[in-house]
């Protein structure tokens, strides 16, 4: 069954912010290669704690940062 996807929209928020990935990194307490699993979608899990550091160091809300895109034959 197809629940859908959830995008994770960062790239977007990072030059909105014009922050590269460097700063952003060292400001929301990330590791680059888990900051470039974020930035590439390809996390599997998402951990709440790193969610809410990036929301505080972006001064976002974390509609800014994910995007649920449901299924096109959800029946819903």
């Amino acid at each position: 069954m197809d629940f859908g996807t959830v995008i994770i929209k960062l790239d977007e928020q990072l030059q909105k912010n014009n922050l590269s990935k460097n700063k952003f990194a060292q400001r929301a307490e990330m590791q680059r290669t888990q900051l470039n699993k974020y930035l590439r979608n390809e996390v599997a899990l998402l951990n709440v704690d790193v969610l809410a550091r990036m929301c505080s160091v972006l001064k976002c809300n974390i509609s800014d940062i994910l995007e649920y895109i449901p299924p096109e034959n959800s029946g819903f």
